[in-house]
């Protein structure tokens, strides 16, 4: 008798800055784990430059599966989870500047989507109905003022 394949889970690639503690890695892999994906986790070393990174946590995955699941989970303790785990994100900033956010990319296009430090819950629920077909350039920021998800280069190009 046949045997099939066992299927694989999506994969998920987390880079974290040096100075993400070890419980916010826990949090965040045990969250993302939950939501069926398979991790894997490398911390950068400490650097020394003067432009610090521009995100805290980037997080390659296949973004369209992933923000599918994430809106069959919306109830969920795994959803609960990555959206706790997501905004305990903080790193020693200067005070005039806000925390680096937590970035997700997705392997196959390169597209990212920025999550900020302080989305609004808003932000997450219009993410997960976001069309990212749409958007060649990126990255995705979700623009207060228009209370909408948008990409400013892509804007720019269909001018």
């Amino acid at each position: 008798m046949p045997t099939s394949e066992p299927s694989r889970a999506p994969h998920a690639d987390v880079l974290l800055d040096s100075r993400v503690a070890p419980e916010q890695e826990r949090d965040l892999s045990g969250a993302l784990t939950a939501l069926g994906l398979a991790v894997s986790v490398r911390v950068l070393p400490p650097r020394r430059v003067i432009e610090p990174l521009s995100w805290l946590v980037l997080i390659a995955l296949p973004l369209h599966a992933f923000l599918r699941t994430l809106g069959d989970k919306a109830g969920e303790d795994g959803y609960r989870r990555l959206s706790e785990a997501l905004r305990g994100f903080r790193r020693p900033a200067p005070a005039a500047a806000p925390p680096p956010p937590v970035v997700l990319q997705d392997p196959a296009t390169g597209l990212r989507v920025v999550l900020d430090h302080d989305l609004p819950d808003e932000g997450y629920r219009q993410l997960l109905a976001v069309d990212l077909t749409q958007y060649r350039l990126g990255p995705l920021h979700y623009d207060r003022a228009q209370g909408r998800w948008r990409s400013e280069l892509d804007e720019a190009a269909s001018r």
